[in-house]
C-alpha cells in the first residue's frame, strides 16, 4: 500500500483529509443503506452484537481495501485529465444515487448456518459488492490514491453508522430523518465531485 501512498500529490500532503472525507462520506451514505438494514436484521436474528460488529469490521476492511486498491491502481495507470473528469463525474453520479432509498427484502437475508460472526462476515462482504459505499470507496481511492487512509476512513464510517443500528435497531431509523441524511450525503458527494472537476479544469489555480 505504501506505493500508492506516495504516487499522489494529495496523499502525502493530506492523508488526514483522505481519512476524514472518507469517514464522513461513508457514514452518511450508509445510513438507511441496505447493509445497515442487514446489520439490524442480523442483530435481531442472533441477539449477539459483539460477533456481528466484528463480522462487519472484518468484512468491511477486506471489501473496502480491495475497492480502494482498485481505485488507486486505476488512478496510477490512468492519470490523465480525462480520468480526473471521470472521477469527478462519478462523485456527481454518487450524489444522485444516494438520494434513492435502499430496500432489503427478507429473501435476501442470509441463512444463519455458521454462527453470528461468520454469517455476518460472508453476508456483509457479498452484499457490499456493488453497493454505493463500495463504489464510493473506489472513487475515493482514485481521488486520494491512498489505500490505507481511504480504507481506514470508509471502514470507520461504516462502523459509525452500523454499531448504533445493531444496538438500537429499527428505533434508530424511526428517529433519524433518512431523507435529510440522504440529502446531506448527496450534497457532500456533489461538492467533492464539483471540486475535482474544477481542480482538473484549472479553475482552482
Amino acid at each position: 500500500f505504501g506505493v500508492y501512498w506516495s504516487r499522489s500529490r494529495s496523499a502525502p500532503e493530506y492523508p488526514m483529509e483522505a481519512l476524514f472525507t472518507s469517514t464522513a462520506v461513508v457514514a452518511l451514505a450508509e445510513i438507511g443503506d441496505k447493509t445497515q438494514l442487514l446489520a439490524i436484521l442480523l442483530a435481531a436474528r442472533f441477539g449477539r452484537p459483539v460477533p456481528i460488529i466484528l463480522g462487519i469490521l472484518v468484512a468491511t476492511l477486506a471489501n473496502h481495501a480491495l475497492a480502494a486498491l482498485l481505485g488507486a491502481s486505476a488512478a496510477a495507470f490512468l492519470d490523465s485529465p480525462v480520468f480526473r473528469y471521470a472521477i469527478g463525474l462519478s462523485f456527481v453520479a454518487m450524489a444522485a444515487w444516494t438520494l434513492v432509498p435502499d430496500k432489503f427484502d427478507d429473501d435476501e437475508a442470509p441463512k444463519p448456518r455458521f454462527g453470528a460472526f461468520l454469517t455476518t462476515l460472508v453476508a456483509f462482504f457479498l452484499v457490499e459488492m456493488g453497493d454505493k459505499t463500495q463504489v464510493a470507496t473506489i472513487a475515493l481511492g482514485a481521488q486520494y490514491q491512498n489505500v490505507v487512509a481511504v480504507t481506514a476512513g470508509t471502514t470507520l464510517g461504516m462502523m459509525i453508522a452500523n454499531v448504533p443500528a445493531i444496538f438500537l435497531g429499527n428505533e434508530l431509523l424511526k428517529r433519524v430523518d433518512l431523507a435529510k441524511v440522504r440529502m446531506v450525503a448527496a450534497a457532500l458527494f456533489l461538492v467533492i465531485g464539483l471540486w475535482v472537476l474544477a481542480q482538473t479544469a484549472g479553475w482552482l489555480g
